[in-house]
């Protein structure tokens, strides 16, 4: 099917989900290698292209306080010398086919990412090297030592920010002794103290065989994307046990807020607690809700009373960021170091109403038609597609998670949104961080 008749058929669907009886908005494909790595796959053979990603749970939720850092210090090296191979003859190869090497990490995930064509030739030597950085990174303690000056140089100046105090502050309120609570990026302190043993540990217990997620979506036929997770998995490490868990999130007992002095001209607020899983029952009735309380922009409840109304802040915010486990329910914006005091309490009392009442008929309406009239461009492309395949994959959503959204969405209704936040969103429980304010009294 082409990319054009492929998204026109995605957007169509998605529009219709609704009130169209079960069938495979996107034809996902999905099956283990023989060393147990999970693959999802959709064959698309328009444009010449291949997108790959192998991912692993190795993000900053899986560091040590005494080793934050590690996690991405692992990831951040794999690329930077394998196999016999260093930085810069990988970066050579890669470019000599056209190839583009990526990673991510964030606080569950960890992995990298190829974008190659698919012709034969060039597909062969991209996914050759991207084979040999997986089984056999290096870790060059030469690269290591720079990598960890450079890392020190920015975790410094970064700690002299005002948006970096108040982020910092708030998740070590919110999530506490969890490793939801570490920078991910580690502390100077703890990246200074890292060796090379630590990495190489990191990825022997992380990066295994049994924990790998594959995911691709391109010009390639089953047979073919067979083939190739079984040689961009084969040789990583068998690690042995089950998959590494991040532990549970406790509820915060209480409120707690915490002011900070900073000479910014802007105060930083943050408000939030620990909110919601990826594969949370509750998800839809918060997303959609959300939407209408901070995460619509311009036409949710918050920038309106904040921005719109009083003319307190350029922006105002509020999203949930869902987890293996409990991630952040956040509310953020940015005033004048007078004026934190009064955009504090608005956004205050806005989310205590929102929280007891709920949105009006009118506003679940509208959100509603907006998330479902934004959905086709979620899917849109081949690389926007390859993301939801890692995530479902990573998160194991189901594989009609795509054909199911629109209509989860829509059946969210005023009840369901206001169940799910007096249950979920504690006013009275949450934590407050206000960097650089004038006024406000703790």
């Amino acid at each position: 099917m082409s990319s054009k008749r492929f998204t026109l058929w995605l957007a169509t669907a998605a529009f219709a989900a609704a009130s169209l009886p079960a069938q495979a908005i996107l034809p996902i494909q999905h099956w283990q290698t023989a060393s147990g790595a999970r693959v999802y796959f959709v064959e698309n053979h328009d444009l010449p292209m291949l997108d790959l990603s192998v991912e692993f749970p190795a993000g900053a939720g899986y560091d040590r306080a005494e080793k934050s850092g590690a996690a991405a210090m692992t990831n951040g090296l794999l690329r930077l010398g394998a196999d016999g191979l260093n930085e810069d003859e990988i970066a050579r190869r890669m470019a000599d086919v056209g190839a583009q090497l990526g990673g991510r990490f964030d606080t569950d995930r960890a992995g990298l990412s190829l974008r190659t064509l698919s012709s034969a030739r060039e597909r062969r030597q991209a996914l050759d090297i991207f084979a040999r950085i997986l089984r056999r990174p290096e870790f060059p303690r030469e690269v290591m030592e720079r990598e960890k000056v450079r890392q020190i140089g920015a975790l410094k100046e970064a700690d002299t920010k005002p948006g970096t105090i108040a982020s910092l502050t708030f998740y070590r309120l919110v999530y506490r002794e969890h490793p939801y609570a570490l920078r991910s990026s580690g502390e100077v302190a703890t990246v200074e103290k890292l060796a090379r043993d630590d990495l190489v540990d990191f990825y022997r217990r992380h990066y295994g065989a049994r924990y790998a997620v594959v995911a691709l979506i391109g010009d390639v036929t089953r047979a073919e994307a067979e083939a190739i997770a079984e040689e961009v998995t084969r040789g990583l490490p068998q690690a042995g046990g089950a998959e590494p868990l991040v532990p549970p999130v406790t509820d915060l007992p209480a409120g707690t807020t915490r002011m900070i002095a900073h000479p910014a001209s802007q105060a930083h607020i943050l408000i939030g607690a620990p909110g919601i899983r990826r594969d949370d029952p509750d998800y839809f009735p918060l997303f959609v809700g959300n939407y209408v309380l901070g995460g619509g922009g311009f036409v949710s409840r918050i920038n309106e009373e904040v921005r719109q109304k009083r003319g307190l802040a350029y922006s105002a915010y509020s999203y949930f960021s869902p987890l293996k486990r409990e991630g952040p329910f956040v509310i953020g914006m940015q005033t004048r170091r007078d004026q934190a005091g009064e955009a504090l309490e608005v956004v205050q009392k806005t989310l205590a109403e929102f929280v007891a009442q709920g949105p009006a008929e009118a506003e679940l309406k509208a959100a509603k038609q907006n998330i479902i009239g934004g959905f086709p461009l979620r899917i849109d492309s081949n690389r926007k597609i390859h993301e939801y395949l890692a995530l479902i994959g990573f998160y194991r959503l189901p594989l009609t998670y795509l054909e199911d959204f629109v209509k989860n969405v829509e059946r969210v209704s005023i009840a369901d949104v206001r169940d799910a936040f007096r249950r979920r969103v504690r006013p009275e429980r949450m934590v407050t961080v206000v960097v650089g304010a004038e006024d406000v009294k703790p």
